[in-house]
């Protein structure tokens, strides 16, 4: 249940800490003291978008803060799917508006609004007038009939499997497109890759190319400093490098038995010997082509890249890319050369999805069915009981022609106002003060469905008074000895009959007007219903009523 709610620079409201209590409680006040600012509140506090104007004016920062205690074990678990483990019962949520920004926090971690409205859909439901307003649409009529019938798994299910039969769809559609725009999209393909092919392209090929031809285009330069490296090192008439490092070698050796430190001197030119024979044999293979022609093969190199750079100007920027769009147009054309048999799959695959979806949407109409008989009944016996004895109520359920995102049924709300009347939708021919009591007894019944321990109501009694205020007024409390029921009203009789009752005033201090809200008991509260009742001035009738009205209301 929500157990203390903090605002702070909203509106009128400077700062104020709203203690609350299980049960019913009312907030009542003079028109203008400050009650929509709690509906405001609360509406922050479920990821509504931050208006800027609610800031105080003169603060640069506002925030709202709640605290709900004693959750039930679904909320708890719900929650903890989320991300957020609650296992003192209670969990900490909290709103900051700037001019420039907005953002969220749970249990002191920030979060998204989008997380923040998942989180505050199973702590807090807010039942405004606009609310009636949803009943005119036959696309709520279809959420509010789930709840009660608790088809959470099932819709989860049968959304699954609608996904794949759309997906499926989709890709039948594609495969099945024009057959001469696939011809003419075959014969591209087919010019593609032979294209491509003809050139037989490697992976790396260009860059050794590349070295290739500025090998050959060096070549005379290569082979004529090969040639005086080879000479330099192998010399003629005993003057080479090679020859010259082996006699000193041996020079060195022959006088080791005199001088030992000559020994290592001679080793150490033998090792040179072996080094510079080794680079003269390098340097040989860096002149040999092998027998080739240098200028036929620098042409044919200089062909093949001129042909690899013909395929990059259509096909990709490097040799990989080529291959890689020759890859891509052969799946295409192999999808295109087998479309009969890939089509022939994806029919038997999405038949084989159809008859899943089929299966589950027969079990979620199977269950709304069920649903809709019992809360029929229990709603016009709430009907009764609010003054709308002859006003019959049904859910319709049609088939519909194929699947829909939630199952293959389209609900909607029919009611008869008066006896030997048709049936019609509710939008047609309900009142307002009708609306406001078939949402209600709606909620009376979904209320124990959803498992939310905190609904708020504002002024439910719009459209309505004397008798069916007060019968109203015994429906929420009602609900408030199964759950937290907050509401907003007008209206004496039903603000008699609360558990627990606020008084939302406001008074000027030190030239600013500021909201207040306060708990009223005994004397206080009598002076309130009887303002509620009416008149200038509160006379000794009206107190002896309110008084009255309290005693009644505390026996129900």
């Amino acid at each position: 249940m929500l157990e203390i709610l903090h605002i702070e620079n909203i509106a009128v409201v400077k700062k104020i800490d709203i203690e609350l209590s299980d049960g019913m409680t009312v907030l009542t006040g003079e028109t203008g003291a400050g009650k929509s600012i709690i509906l405001d509140s609360l509406n922050l506090l479920s990821g509504a978008r931050a208006d800027k104007e609610l800031i105080r004016n003169g603060e640069s920062k506002a925030e709202v803060s709640a605290v709900f205690s004693n959750l039930n074990s679904n909320t708890r678990r719900r929650l903890s799917e989320l991300g957020f483990d609650c296992e003192d019962g209670s969990i900490y949520i909290s709103r900051s508006i700037t001019q420039a920004s907005s953002s969220a926090r749970v249990n002191g971690s920030p979060v998204t609004l989008a997380m923040l409205k998942s989180i505050a859909e199973l702590l807090f439901a807010i039942h405004g007038q606009n609310d009636n307003v949803l009943l005119e649409d036959p696309k709520n009529h279809l959420n509010i009939l789930d709840i009660y019938a608790n088809n959470r798994e099932l819709l989860d299910l049968y959304a699954s499997q609608y996904e794949s039969v759309v997906a499926l769809r989709r890709k039948l559609r594609s495969v099945s497109e024009d057959l001469r725009e696939q011809a003419r999209m075959s014969e591209v393909l087919k010019f593609q890759i032979e294209d491509i092919d003809s050139v037989k392209l490697k992976a790396g090929e260009e860059e050794e190319l590349e070295a290739l031809v500025a090998r050959l285009r060096g070549f005379e330069r290569i082979n004529k400093a090969c040639g005086l490296v080879k000479r330099a090192l192998e010399g003629g008439k005993g003057m080479g490098a090679i020859y010259l490092t082996e006699r000193a070698s041996d020079a060195l050796g022959s006088i080791s038995d005199s001088v030992p430190e000559a020994d290592s001197l001679s080793a150490r030119l033998s090792e040179v010997r072996y080094e510079l024979e080794d680079i003269a044999a390098s340097v040989s293979l860096l002149s040999d082509l092998g027998g080739d022609d240098p200028t036929a093969m620098l042409d044919r190199a200089e062909a093949r890249l001129n042909a690899i750079v013909k395929l990059k100007r259509k096909y990709g920027s490097t040799v990989e890319e080529i291959i890689a769009f020759r890859d891509d147009a052969r799946a295409k054309l192999d999808f295109i050369e087998n479309a009969d048999d890939i089509r022939a799959d994806i029919e038997n695959e999405l038949k084989l999805a159809e008859q899943k979806a089929i299966k589950s949407a027969r079990a979620l109409t199977e269950s709304r069915r069920k649903a809709a008989h019992a809360i029929t009944h229990r709603v016009c016996e709430t009907l009764a009981f609010l003054d709308m004895p002859k006003v019959r109520f049904e859910v319709s359920i049609k088939p519909s022609d194929d699947f829909l995102a939630t199952g293959r049924d389209e609900i909607e709300f029919m009611i008869s106002a008066n006896p030997g009347e048709p049936l019609l939708p509710i939008a047609r021919i309900a009142s307002g003060g009708e609306l406001a009591r078939i949402m209600l007894a709606l909620k009376n019944e979904i209320n124990q469905c959803d498992g939310i321990d905190t609904v708020v109501f504002d002024e439910i009694d719009t459209g309505i008074s004397g008798k069916t205020s007060r019968k109203v007024g015994m429906k929420l409390k009602e609900i408030g000895r199964a759950s937290q029921v907050v509401c907003v009203t007008h209206s004496a009789q039903i603000a008699s009959l609360a558990h627990n009752h606020l008084l939302v005033s406001k008074k000027e201090i030190d030239g600013r007007t500021e909201s207040s809200v306060s708990p009223l008991d005994g004397r206080e509260r009598i002076n309130e219903i009887a303002r509620i009742l009416g008149g200038i001035e509160i006379t000794r009738a009206q107190l002896v009523a309110a008084e009255e009205m309290l005693c009644e209301g505390a026996e129900y």
